[in-house]
């Protein structure tokens, strides 16, 4: 390896703290767990499982930026088991939601359109305003890039959960809040996969760096 890639590796090592990105962290830290405990009780009330998920997902988020921050400038090999926790956590968010759909699929549980809808806006309202603070440090290694993904992921879910409500509006069925909520937790195994295999690579670029 020349030495201006090992320059260049070594300053990686050693990053430089974004004041600005550390405030955004900690404003999207108390948003997210503000909007779990609303969700989670929405849910409950609402019989969504759509909801639910997504509760989960929010709790799951507040995690990621708490470890972020504590990881913030450390040196990659940190980061990188830091995101390879979260990757493990995410997926693990997606199998908890296949498993709670298999119960509203047996009983044929029917939400309440109505709770889907506004908590489904409010918490959209949320996550785009965290995703446009977090969108201009989307780049960076597998830490910065699973925040933005979750970030991503989150809006996504929010907009599917809106239109879920609307479907169990018009058929009077649950199945709309299943189908969304399967998509979700399909949607965080699979950022869960991309999180993984990046920070795999990081790691053992950074073992090869020692």
């Amino acid at each position: 390896m020349s030495a201006g890639c090992s320059s260049c590796c070594s300053s990686q090592d050693a990053p430089v703290v974004d004041k600005t990105y550390r405030r955004i962290l900690w404003f999207s830290l108390v948003v997210n767990l503000g909007m779990f405990f609303i969700e989670i009780i929405a849910g409950a009330m609402g019989n969504s499982l759509a909801l639910t998920a997504d509760a989960v997902d929010f709790f799951s988020d507040g995690a990621n930026y708490a470890i972020t921050l504590i990881v913030l400038g450390m040196s990659l090999q940190a980061r990188s088991k830091a995101a390879l926790f979260k990757g493990i956590c995410m997926g693990a968010v997606g199998a908890y939601v296949l498993f709670v759909s298999v119960s509203h699929i047996i009983n044929g549980t029917v939400p309440r359109a109505e709770v889907m809808g506004v908590i489904g806006f409010m918490a959209l309202i949320t996550n785009v305003v965290v995703a446009l603070l977090l969108f201009r440090h989307r780049s960076g290694d597998a830490n910065r890039q699973s925040i933005w993904i979750c970030s991503r992921n989150d809006a996504i879910g929010n907009i599917a959960v809106m239109l879920a409500g609307a479907g169990v509006w018009v058929s009077q069925t649950g199945w709309p809040d299943i189908v969304v909520g399967l998509g979700i937790a399909g949607l965080g195994l699979w950022g869960a996969a991309q999180i993984i295999a990046r920070s795999l690579a990081e790691m053992r670029l950074s073992d090869q760096n020692v």
